[in-house]
């Protein structure tokens, strides 16, 4: 094992490849960003190192990551785009009047409340099994099984 050395040490022997590996991950605009993150995840990181062999690829490691989590970040952030103009469609029905939809909520109300808050949760709230399961309290196959079942009682009393 090799003792660790200061963490300024580290950082002077070291940045200039990290911000290079940074410039080609992330591009220029944000390599600086992404360096910064680095060193700071790896000065928290840093005192429980145990070993102080292959410093520079665990700091490169680190930026790596750190790139990568630029890009899901990135890929979250909403794009500017254009002004764009209202469109409303005549067959849209005024928000005080009737809406096509009315009958089968009200059918859905009227479920037993577990089929009532899967089929909820699967139509209006758009999660998949596993979520619904999780929201209530059971096993997939039990949120599966009651969406299933209030799906085919709303068939049934719509038909």
């Amino acid at each position: 094992m090799q003792a660790l050395p200061p963490f300024q040490t580290l950082l002077d022997e070291y940045a200039r490849d990290v911000l290079a590996v940074l410039r080609g991950a992330v591009g220029r605009a944000d390599a600086e960003d992404a360096f910064q993150e680095t060193f700071l995840a790896a000065l928290r990181a840093y005192p429980e190192l145990k070993d102080g062999r292959n410093l520079r690829g665990w700091l490169l490691t680190i930026a790596h990551r750190k790139a990568i989590d630029h890009h899901r970040a990135r890929g979250r952030r909403p794009l500017p785009v254009a002004e764009i103009e209202a469109v409303v469609e005549a067959t849209e029905a005024p928000l005080d009047g009737p809406r096509p939809d009315d009958g089968i909520w009200d059918a859905v109300t009227a479920l037993p409340p577990k089929q009532r808050a899967a089929v909820t949760l699967r139509f209006a709230s758009d999660l998949p099994h596993a979520e619904i399961a999780a929201a209530l309290g059971c096993s997939p196959e039990a949120a599966r099984r009651n969406l299933h079942e209030g799906l085919k009682r709303l068939r049934k009393e719509l038909a």
